[in-house]
């Protein structure tokens, strides 16, 4: 790559392209057998704190297989919510593998919304029962969304019983998921309801050090696989003590994380989805295992996803191109 030019994509311009999340989903298995293989390059990503609860990290990673190269600035803000903002926000930058050379900037916000969601799917092909129908979404904002998407793209989902603190938030899921994906979705007033009868779980608030945990022992039933997209923000120790498995998508990264204060109360992952996927540790033994997936979110997927998105830029002609 010889040229002198960027081309930069706004968060209209990522959504507009709306890559699909059955080839996001197989874009990070791939990526995750190359991890599971040892052959990615992906430092712990390094943050910085300017709010309570708040993050701007930097994460970089190199995937050799998919020529892809780059960095993802993200910050996650709670309070957001209350001035009507994203929770979520930040750039993506690709470099040119052989000259190093950033070729395209990004809006991030779509992407770490989608390729979260895709994740949770690929854990659960692994983990959750082929025939699992019932879905518990906690948390109705972004993630409780494209989670609950990327499930369908995998599984037989009929019913959804969904829970948020927020009752407009709630109710407004409601309306937009059902009209979308043409499932039954029921409001529950209590999270325990979206719980107990879910195949598959998703908890998807604010990322918190200090949590005040709801979801309480024997809420999950023998057999279910559930995505704590929020770290173990929603999940009282004991809880977490019951399942039989639990994942995560970097150990390092998990270990990072609990020397910062995370997890204090989780027990250590038995492995990651790199380890899973290559077939070097087993998903799922039985019908009766209770599994959880913490995924934390790594550069991995970001860089599996960006250059795809790259592309179907380039061929919709979509983006605004600046001198470098």
């Amino acid at each position: 790559m010889t040229s002198r030019k960027i081309l930069y994509l706004s968060q209209d311009d990522v959504a507009s392209i709306a890559l699909d999340l059955a080839s996001m989903i197989k874009l990070l298995e791939k990526a995750f057998i190359e991890k599971g293989e040892g052959r990615v390059e992906m430092p712990p990503k390094p943050g910085i704190h300017t709010q309570p609860n708040a993050f701007i990290h930097a994460m970089p990673a190199y995937i050799p297989e998919l020529k892809s190269a780059g960095i993802k600035w993200v910050s996650g803000y709670p309070e957001n919510l209350q001035y009507n903002l994203p929770y979520i926000n930040g750039l993506l930058i690709l470099n040119d593998v052989q000259t190093g050379i950033p070729y395209v900037i990004m809006d991030c916000t779509w992407i770490t919304a989608y390729r979260t969601a895709a994740a949770t799917a690929l854990s659960a092909r692994y983990q959750a029962q082929a025939n699992s129908c019932c879905v518990g979404i906690i948390a109705c904002g972004m993630q409780g969304r494209s989670n609950l998407e990327a499930l369908c793209t995998l599984f037989p989902i009929q019913r959804v019983y969904v829970y948020d603190i927020r009752p407009e938030v709630q109710l407004n899921y409601i309306q937009d998921m059902s009209e979308k994906l043409k499932l039954e979705i029921i409001g529950v007033d209590q999270p325990r309801k979206a719980v107990v009868d879910a195949d598959i779980i998703v908890t998807s608030g604010p990322i918190l050090k200090k949590p005040s945990p709801t979801i309480e022992k024997d809420w999950v039933k023998p057999g279910a696989f559930a995505s704590a997209v929020d770290f173990d923000s929603y999940w009282k120790p004991d809880a977490l003590h019951q399942f039989d498995k639990i994942s995560t998508d970097d150990l390092e990264q998990f270990f990072y994380y609990k020397n910062e204060g995370y997890f204090q109360h989780t027990p250590h992952p038995y492995a990651d989805l790199g380890e899973i996927v290559t077939g070097k540790k087993t998903g799922r033994d039985n019908t009766q295992e209770r599994c959880l997936a913490i995924n934390l979110g790594l550069a991995l997927d970001d860089m599996a996803v960006a250059p795809e998105i790259y592309r179907r830029a380039i061929d919709l002609k979509k983006g605004t191109w600046l001198p470098l």
